[in-house]
């Protein structure tokens, strides 16, 4: 028999993250979503919070002959991609083919700028509160790299939060921000897909959709 899901989809894991972060307090905090499916995760708690949502790219560089084992991230904001040495030792990685992963990565990562984040106003995040929010973390090598790029622009204090995340990816993470609100610490054997009922795929229209909604509900 299948067992339950954690989550519905990403906006029951959004809602689930909300009370986690109501009782810090913070100041007129900066919200930041993952692209493509951590800014679902992060519409609801921008909407709870009554702040902008915003959208942050990163693109996770996959071992080529297992696309969603991810050797590295690339932020943006940075040239030069956060590398899981463990994996790329382990998978034999020559620098050749960590360099043509992060060439198409960055082209795609160059292709997102344009469609999500041109005309769009960020504010600097230079001395503020940031909350990076993901749909989950698996390796967690994709939130390491935006934090680093949080961090190298100044946001602080920063938080990473996300609906799960086993205990060694955590602990991984603990040192790149201030602190990491978790709804569901605990292994995830299935992958993160797993936990959720619904788990599609964000399509370039539903994540435009999900920033202007957010800015009609922003005053």
């Amino acid at each position: 028999m299948r067992r339950r899901a954690l989550f519905r989809d990403r906006q029951d894991a959004g809602q689930r993250l909300l009370p986690l972060l109501r009782p810090l307090g913070l100041t007129a905090p900066l919200v930041y979503g993952l692209l493509r499916g951590g800014l679902a995760v992060a519409a609801p708690v921008a909407e709870g919070l009554h702040v902008p949502l915003l959208p942050f790219l990163v693109r996770k560089l996959g071992v080529p002959w297992e696309p969603e084992l991810g050797f590295g991230a690339l932020s943006e904001g940075s040239d030069t991609p956060v590398l899981n040495d463990d994996i790329v030792a382990q998978c034999g990685l020559s620098p050749a083919d960590i360099a043509a992963v992060r060439d198409r990565e960055a082209k795609e990562l160059a292709r997102r700028r344009a469609v999500y984040v041109a005309g769009l106003e960020r504010p600097d995040p230079r001395g503020r509160a940031a909350i990076l929010v993901d749909d989950g973390l698996a390796t967690g090598i994709s939130a390491r790299a935006a934090l680093r790029s949080l961090r190298a622009q100044g946001a602080a204090p920063l938080i990473l939060a996300v609906p799960l995340a086993p205990p060694d990816a955590i602990d991984d993470l603990t040192g790149e921000c201030d602190r990491i609100l978790c709804a569901e610490v605990l292994p995830i054997p299935r992958g993160i897909g797993g936990c959720y009922d619904d788990f599609h795929q964000l399509t370039d229209a539903e994540v435009l959709a999900l920033l202007r909604g957010a800015a009609k509900e922003t005053p």
